[in-house]
């Protein structure tokens, strides 16, 4: 049996030009992504001291059907369907890099599959945006461009997260699927699938 630790991008904090390989520097930003780190370490203390058979996953921002309303992608098709404000943090600047949920799963089935025990593994898919551009992006195919609210940013926001995936690819890895295709999948989808999320929203989505 192996055990997969699904962690994050953010446990390396974030990173102006280049990006980060799985062997450089932690430097957690928020309790979220401290705990994250911890837990990897937990992980690695383990597969030394006990010779557990695990790896670990670091992977990017993901989106797809399913995913909670809170997030970005889902807050923004609701609420605009809905005809509400969008809020975007800051100059919504903020960079990220956004891999569809399948693609996500096949890399963390590859890893389960080949993947060598005690190693790290990053998963990216080299498309990088800003939110606001995402934001801006979802609008747009659904037409509605005046929505956008600039609020204030959120304490420790990182500015741009940023991974070398080149390790995973190595084992055969590849991502299948472009942002602008995802994003339409994803848009469609919660379309048709109100029933679904409007139980999980409330006040704050």
């Amino acid at each position: 049996a192996k055990l997969v630790h699904v962690s994050t991008d953010e446990v390396y904090g974030d990173i102006e030009k280049g990006s980060f390989k799985e062997d450089d520097m932690l430097k957690p930003s928020s309790p979220y992504s401290a705990s994250k780190a911890s837990a990897d370490l937990f992980v690695l203390a383990y597969v030394r001291t006990y010779g557990l058979n695990a790896v670990i996953t670091r992977c990017t921002n993901n989106y797809g059907m399913y995913q909670f309303p809170e997030k970005l992608i889902p807050k923004t098709i609701i609420r605009a369907k809905q005809g509400m404000k969008i809020p975007v943090y800051g100059t919504g600047k903020n960079v990220r890099d956004w891999i569809y949920v399948k693609d996500h799963c096949e890399a963390i089935n590859i890893i389960l599959e080949k993947g060598n025990r005690g190693e790290i593994y990053n998963i990216s898919s080299g498309d990088e945006r800003s939110n606001l551009e995402v934001v801006t992006e979802i609008l747009d195919s659904l037409g509605k461009e005046d929505l956008i609210e600039f609020v204030e940013d959120r304490p420790g926001h990182d500015i741009r997260y940023s991974l070398d995936s080149s390790k995973v690819r190595e084992l055969g890895w590849k991502c299948r699927h472009k942002f602008e295709e995802g994003l339409k999948e994803t848009i469609e989808w919660y379309l048709k699938n109100e029933e679904w999320w409007k139980p999980l929203i409330d006040e704050k989505i």
